[in-house]
């Protein structure tokens, strides 16, 4: 077998890539098949042949490419596999496991070697594989540490606002996303709630927590026939979830981003209906830039300042996320 080794980045990367949030054998496939491509001069294969390949063979071919490389920067490999016996306890704790990715994941990638590569600040996913590594009490470390893995419950939303406030109001009403393993997914749309909501709750043995805006009514009807008992839907009273942001944080933001150029006029609330469409006109009159929601939300989340910011419904949302986490 002839090695082009990886590089210290490329470790780094692939094992970040291992341990994200992701279908474990879509994950394990994609970078395992990455290495073979790049790095194993020979044998040699092809995307196409590799896409045909026992998963036995493909861990095989990966994880000699992977160790060789630690190898050769460390000049040793450890022969202590309890870390990958970890992840492999814990992705079958998450995900519905079948006997492909069994395989893929009852792999001896050198994890314990490669750990001595992760320094200085890291995603969550890698600080995580750290404390694995170290702890017997993992939930405790992610307590303290507030680094969301293990993951136990998905809260699948529709766009980046929800994505960026969400998680700040859950710290004020006290119940820490990173700190309880909440993972907060934004679809894009209420539509990719629909199809993502399919895809995972037919992967996922956690529970899904989904919130839609109150246009989303239909898309709740097309979830519902596939709701698990263990998940949740909650549609926003208001509309949108700017539209249950309290006033005063409203104004507050305004007050900033506009820079006091003239007073507000209120008035174009009542015109306009829903609040984006009148922070829209807003910005518009104002001569401003053009209104952007994930910008906006930004400015919401540096201004929140007291849990006085939280509102009757986000404080229901956020229990409602708490409560099918306490019942799981």
């Amino acid at each position: 077998m002839k090695i082009k080794p990886l590089t210290k980045e490329q470790i780094i990367i692939s094992t970040d890539r291992l341990t994200r949030f992701k279908n474990p054998q879509i994950k394990y496939f994609r970078v395992f098949s990455e290495i073979i491509l790049h790095n194993l001069i020979s044998p040699k294969f092809n995307k196409s042949e590799l896409e045909k390949m026992p998963f036995s063979d493909l861990k095989k071919y990966a994880q000699e490419v992977f160790n060789y490389s630690v190898n050769q920067i460390f000049g040793t490999n450890s022969s202590d596999f309890s870390l990958n016996k970890k992840l492999y306890e814990y992705e079958s704790s998450v995900f519905n496991i079948d006997t492909d990715t069994k395989i893929l994941l009852n792999n001896q990638i050198d994890y314990q070697t490669a750990l001595r590569l992760l320094q200085g600040k890291l995603p969550a996913n890698l600080q995580w594989l750290i404390a694995l590594s170290e702890s017997r009490d993992i939930k405790k470390e992610r307590n303290e540490l507030c680094f969301k893995y293990p993951v136990e419950l998905v809260v699948l939303a529709e766009g980046a606002t929800e994505e960026t406030l969400l998680p700040e109001f859950a710290k004020l009403y006290g119940f820490d996303f990173d700190k309880n393993g909440v993972y907060l997914i934004p679809a894009g749309g209420k539509n990719q709630v629909v199809k993502l909501y399919y895809e995972l709750c037919e992967t996922l043995k956690i529970p899904i927590f989904v919130l839609l805006d109150k246009d989303g009514a239909g898309n709740a009807k097309e979830i519902e026939p596939k709701l698990r008992s263990c998940d949740k839907i909650h549609i926003i009273k208001s509309g949108e979830f700017e539209d249950i942001l309290s006033e005063d944080l409203v104004s507050r933001t305004l007050d900033n981003v506009l820079q006091n150029i003239s007073e507000i006029n209120f008035e174009i609330k009542e015109e306009k209906g829903h609040r984006v469409q009148y922070l829209e006109e807003i910005f518009k009159h104002r001569g401003m830039h053009e209104f952007k929601k994930v910008e906006f939300a930004q400015a919401v989340r540096d201004n929140i300042i007291s849990d006085q910011d939280l509102t009757e419904e986000i404080a229901e949302i956020i229990e409602g996320i708490k409560k099918i986490k306490s019942d799981y």
